[in-house]
């Protein structure tokens, strides 16, 4: 099994065991199970570079409308946390400047996420921790879809929190180590 393959197994076995098994994203097992999630492995460590990998990759969703959702996955790069977020907010940045705002949003999960305010070990962290620092691309329109059929859509993180809190830390860390 080659590299990608095996980043990609990781990430899987994440989401079926924490995003959908949590129920973290109650939108997320249909598009597992149809099949219509992208994978893209990068070795990038180049904000630069990162960021036209993400350009092509909303260029392959805007060619392929059957695909709902891409997962730009760095297998390699943006590992400490700070660098990370540098490249989101050069990312979303580049999303609305690129005329990509409203057509797409990004989704951020890292291994190190912590939210703003929060403590490194609170376990809420963990609605947002992955194996790998990933760029979720979301299709605005099917989010919308979506969040019309589903009962108090925002109530969706604070129910993360609470949930994450109570499995707690230890818990969501072995789930996680499970996913490497």
């Amino acid at each position: 099994m080659n590299k990608n393959s095996e980043v990609i197994d990781s990430v899987k076995h994440w989401i079926n065991t924490i995003i959908i098994g949590l129920n973290f994203c109650p939108f997320a097992k249909k598009e597992m199970q149809r099949q219509t999630v992208h994978y893209c492995v990068s070795d990038n460590q180049d904000i630069g570079e990162s960021l036209e990998l993400l350009i092509q990759q909303f260029s392959l969703l805007d060619q392929q409308p059957e695909l709902q959702t891409t997962l730009v996955i760095f297998s390699e790069g943006f590992s400490r946390f700070d660098d990370y977020l540098d490249l989101v907010d050069y990312a979303n940045g580049m999303l609305e400047q690129g005329g990509y705002g409203g057509i797409y949003q990004l989704a951020t999960f890292h291994p190190d996420y912590c939210f703003e305010g929060e403590p490194e070990d609170d376990p809420a962290n963990y609605t947002n921790r992955a194996p790998y620092p990933i760029l979720h691309i979301l299709r605005e329109s099917s989010l919308e879809q979506v969040l019309k059929l589903y009962a108090n859509p925002e109530q969706i993180p604070e129910n993360n929190i609470n949930k994450a809190r109570e499995l707690g830390t230890k818990k969501l860390q072995a789930l996680l180590n499970k996913s490497d």
